[in-house]
């Protein structure tokens, strides 16, 4: 048997509803205290580590729903100092990213840990050799290996913030740049690839010397691009009227970059609606 509290309405109805799904073969009596709030009683069988896990998950689940976005959020506020709500808001979406995205870039950023894992274990940690826990004195003296964990986490969505301020600046400039320029195309046909390979109206690739000669006759350094940037600098160069991008990923970083600075003169299709296919064999 074991006995939980937890002092808000929302987190205990959340706890139980995950407990179901997790463990039913647990028997839970819920009642209120005027001290500590809501007062669960958890009755099971078999005081195993699966039982224990089940309770851990669940406490998570609670943890994460209810109370990580505060627990963020202070930290933006109180231990890196930002003030302004939409910094706020922009390091918050990057912190979470951080924390429980699945996709590859996430994971590698927090280096394969798995901060839910953590939080199991410290929560399994004080339930063992227990009889009574409560959940906010957990969360608010147990925590501080996770809490440090998190100041990290939103120290690498700070630097990633930055990154993309950054990057935004440099879209900005560009665009101001291409607006004063006199296009040298009216179209350009672009091919995805690990590298863009680059093509006029009439369907010829444009070679390495030409899109160096065209780079040459621009001060591209001015921009921040360098001479030996293939996929961007040609563009900036040319300043093409419209930009035909073939391919099957629209959100492509370099792709995703031209979109960006080039804006309405963009249009993506798909790679069989390339034009020259003739020339794409060759």
């Amino acid at each position: 048997m074991l006995e939980v509290y937890f002092e808000s309405d929302k987190e205990v109805i959340s706890f139980c509803e995950h407990l179901f799904q997790y463990n039913k073969q647990i028997e839970l009596h819920w009642k209120t205290s005027e001290e500590w709030g809501n007062h669960l009683i958890l009755d099971y069988q078999v005081p195993g580590n699966e039982t224990m896990e089940s309770i851990a998950k669940s406490m998570v689940e609670v943890f994460v729903t209810h109370r990580l976005t505060n627990m963020i959020n202070g930290i933006i506020k109180d231990y890196y100092y930002y003030t302004n709500m939409d910094e706020i808001e922009r390091i918050l979406d990057i912190t979470h990213w951080i924390f429980s995205g699945d996709d590859a870039d996430s994971v590698n950023v927090r280096k394969n840990k798995d901060p839910s894992q953590l939080l199991q274990s410290l929560f399994i940690a004080n339930i063992k050799n227990t009889e009574t826990i409560h959940f906010d004195s957990v969360v608010k003296f147990q925590f501080k290996v996770f809490k440090d964990q998190l100041i990290y986490f939103v120290g690498l969505a700070i630097d990633e913030f930055k990154r993309e301020e950054d990057h935004q600046a440099f879209v900005d400039m560009l665009r101001e740049y291409i607006v004063k320029r006199e296009p040298s195309y009216n179209t350009v046909h672009i091919m995805q690839g690990n590298q863009f390979s680059f093509y006029k109206t009439n369907g010829k690739r444009f070679t390495k010397l030409e899109l160096r000669m065209l780079m040459q006759k621009e001060p591209l350094y001015i921009v921040g691009l360098d001479a030996d940037e293939l996929n961007l600098a040609p563009l900036i160069a040319m300043a093409p009227k419209k930009i035909k991008i073939y391919g099957d990923h629209p959100s492509e970083p370099k792709t995703l970059t031209v979109i960006n600075v080039f804006q309405e003169r963009v249009e993506f299709q798909p790679v069989s609606s390339f034009p020259f296919q003739y020339y794409l064999k060759k």
